[in-house]
């Protein structure tokens, strides 16, 4: 029965819910049952029965990346937002074809820039170095003059884009506006254009060079295939583990994928230090393998002592965040650890108060 729900579910309801939910995050209406429903109306031809309020366009992303989405409230509605990353169904009726990546020259320079990009970027969090490898072969140097419109609101998206150099501005026309409204800048080391991609969406925003521009082109089949696929498994991987962390048992299916989206693994050695006392705290650590132990000076004229011990499943490096003080001891690896880490901002958004 579970397959069975599954597969109902990938086969018939995503590829509705997705774009709407999408749309709900662009338009924000106060109505949101009558928004939905007019929506649903729109875009299948469905009968009228009387309300004509226009929902807006009949399916669409926002391409700017996921940190520029409107926070997700706290509390009892703090889970009700997009994914971010849409898993495809594939059977006999759907099979998925080999894929074989393009290869694009570059200088080991030029691959090392792009790489130094991709790292800042959450999209590409998931990939492996042999992933990462394969993006960075594959993507495509395009450069923009000044006022060249880089994706243009309701084209089809055929690629993703990383900012090499140069700004570019984001501005997307509201139906309840003639002009165009003004989004955001990007900025070197920015990507936009992914929800186009994940969504088969048109674009939702044009997007303006400022100045002369250079970008790193990704197309859609090696997104598709490498970068969605490894977010998936990252998903799977990770899911069991998140879930037997307490402080993490009682969070909606929904808001546990943006935090597995959002962690970031880090390897520590015996005898290590993971935090030092003292230090300014901007990263949240669970503790997913290994043993770490807490040292503190608890008398200023004596050692440190030691005053917690952790195992897998636990988590420190929360109070600083929470109250912006500076580390209140030393955490140390008893044992090679593994841990995964969320940084202040993706912490604030996702589990902050």
């Amino acid at each position: 029965m579970e397959e069975e729900n599954q597969q109902y579910m990938d086969t018939k309801l995503k590829c509705i819910i997705e774009p709407m939910v999408a749309q709900l995050l662009i338009e924000r209406p106060e109505d949101v049952p009558t928004f939905m429903v007019n929506w649903l109306r729109k875009k299948f031809n469905l009968a009228d029965s009387g309300d004509t309020s226009d929902p807006g366009s009949d399916s669409s992303d926002d391409d700017w990346k996921e940190s520029e989405m409107p926070v997700v409230p706290k509390g009892k509605d703090r889970f009700k937002a997009r994914h971010s990353v849409s898993a495809e169904a594939y059977g006999a009726w759907n099979k998925k074809e080999n894929f074989e990546p393009r290869v694009i020259p570059k200088t080991e320079e030029q691959k090392q820039r792009i790489k130094e990009k991709l790292k800042t970027s959450f999209i590409f969090s998931s990939l492996d170095n042999k992933e990462l490898e394969i993006v960075i072969n594959a993507m495509e140097e395009k450069k923009f003059a000044k006022n060249d419109p880089v994706v243009k609101q309701g084209d089809e998206g055929e690629e993703l884009y990383v900012v090499d150099s140069g700004t570019l501005s984001c501005h997307r026309k509201l139906i309840t506006s003639e002009e165009p409204k003004f989004l955001k800048t990007y900025q070197s080391g920015e990507a936009f254009g992914e929800l186009a991609l994940l969504y088969n969406a048109p674009r939702a925003a044009t997007i303006t060079a400022n100045e002369d521009c250079a970008l790193w082109c990704l197309d859609r089949g090696t997104f598709g295939s490498i970068v969605k696929e490894a977010a998936i498994r990252k998903r799977e991987k990770y899911e069991e583990f998140l879930r037997s962390v307490k402080v993490l048992s009682s969070v909606e299916p929904y808001e546990l994928t943006k935090i597995i989206d959002a962690v970031k693994p880090v390897e520590y050695k015996q005898g290590s230090q993971i935090i030092k006392e003292g230090d300014e705290g901007d990263v949240f650590f669970l503790l997913e393998t290994g043993k770490a132990y807490a040292m503190k000076k608890v008398d200023p004229k004596k050692p440190a002592v030691r005053v917690m011990q952790y195992k897998k499943g636990d988590y420190f490096g929360e109070l600083a965040l929470i109250r912006n003080t500076p580390r209140s001891a030393s955490i140390f690896a008893e044992t090679d650890c593994l841990c995964l880490t969320l940084d202040r901002h993706s912490f604030k958004r996702l589990l902050g108060p």
